[in-house]
């Protein structure tokens, strides 16, 4: 089939988990045989060089500049007060991407659009129907908003957000129903997200998945670190990062007075930059390459209280070898067993008691390491759980 595939983020690099899933889908169609015409979103930071390398896959990849700025985003949040249409849609509505949408089924008959996630759900809908319209859902996103505004103290905050999400639970469902398939990351995700219309969707379920045999178990001999990797412009790493560093992290320090909190990734809150050097607290920002850090790992943690959908870094901590503790939301989706492949703890103390019972134990750690990898190698491996891609596009 000809399919045109429209994403809200240049799948490369492999740094976040809506990059991870477009990239091996798109890799998984193409050597399933189909012509795939890439569509992308590009930020001021990709790299011509990823862009080559997404060439090598696809038949052709094409990129619209994604600009924004705080006044655009005030500008879009006034606009959408006084509409239906919610803000985190709004804003993502570039009249460039609409026209290079026109203009790419315009050039070449397509048999299929592919839109990733719901923001680019407006683009395969508003351009001349292809015989198949599909919609991957990588979370509920009004999930996701919903669950962030019962975690916020300003009341002004949480009326906007509970706000937000009405708006995002109308226009999500709405949308689904207008594709002819739509495929959600976890089965939570899917039962959220109901027909406005009473209409049965074709519908299906294909979680996120990985290579990996792209990585291997790091060596770590006196690993030190309490690590969480994860970019914190999505809101609900920020909110569970914070937390954690507030509610956790001084319990954990006091039992354990060598060990170092490192957080890993790009913009992360100002409240945990005056952190940084003191408390045993290292703020690294993004960072190309996080082995060294890894390395010296002794437990991934996921504290997360809100979000949707997979959380890839869960799957990345398995193929390395770390042993992981997550609280059940931050598990969601995943084939998390408490005390086999992971712990789990949903409040301050008992995660804080779950970090130091591995670190004071290296047998435990070491079994929920290896189980953590058994299970990523078993149940997440992109060659055969995207095999289900084939009954969508055949």
């Amino acid at each position: 089939m000809r399919i045109l595939f429209l994403t809200q983020v240049l799948p490369l690099p492999l740094d976040a988990g809506p990059k991870v899933r477009a990239y091996y889908v798109l890799n998984y169609l193409a050597q399933a045989g189909h012509e795939v015409d890439l569509l992308s979103f590009v930020r001021p930071g990709d790299s011509d060089q990823h862009v080559k390398s997404l060439s090598k896959i696809c038949r052709s990849v094409h990129t619209v500049p994604m600009r924004r700025s705080r006044f655009q985003d005030l500008s879009h949040g006034i606009r959408s007060l006084a509409s239906k249409t919610p803000f985190l849609i709004l804003r993502d509505q570039v009249p460039e991407m609409r026209d290079a949408v026109l203009k790419a089924v315009g050039t070449r008959s397509m048999d299929a659009i592919h839109a990733d996630q719901l923001w680019m759900a407006p683009y395969g809908l508003d351009c001349p129907r292809p015989k198949l319209s599909v919609l991957d859902q990588h979370n509920a996103v009004f999930v996701a908003v919903q669950r962030l505004a019962g975690q916020q103290f300003n009341p002004l905050t949480k009326a906007l957000l509970r706000r937000e999400a009405k708006k995002l639970e109308v226009f999500e469902r709405a949308s689904c129903d207008r594709f002819d398939h739509v495929v959600w990351v976890t089965g939570h995700d899917q039962k959220a997200v109901g027909s406005d219309n009473g209409l049965r969707r074709r519908e299906c379920v294909i979680p996120i998945a990985i290579d990996a045999s792209a990585h291997h178990p790091l060596e770590r001999n006196g690993a030190f670190r309490v690590t969480f990797l994860g970019g914190m412009h999505w809101p609900p790493n920020r909110e569970g990062v914070s937390w954690f560093a507030r509610e956790v992290w001084p319990n954990i320090s006091r039992e354990v007075p060598n060990s170092v909190l490192t957080v890993i990734g790009r913009k992360p809150p100002g409240g945990l930059e005056k952190l940084s050097g003191k408390s045993r607290v290292e703020i690294t920002g993004y960072v190309d390459d996080p082995e060294p850090y890894l390395r010296e790992t002794a437990v991934f943690v996921v504290p997360l209280r809100s979000g949707a959908g997979m959380r890839v870094k869960i799957l990345d901590a398995w193929c390395w070898g770390l042993p992981v503790v997550s609280t059940s939301l931050g598990a969601e989706g995943i084939r998390a067993i408490d005390g086999e492949n992971m712990l789990l703890a949903d409040d301050a103390r008992s995660f804080a008691e779950s970090v130091i019972r591995i670190v004071q134990d290296a047998t435990l750690a070491r079994r929920l390491a290896a189980n953590g990898r058994s299970a990523a190698e078993d149940s997440y491996d992109w060659k055969r759980v995207y095999r289900a891609w084939d009954e969508i596009y055949n």
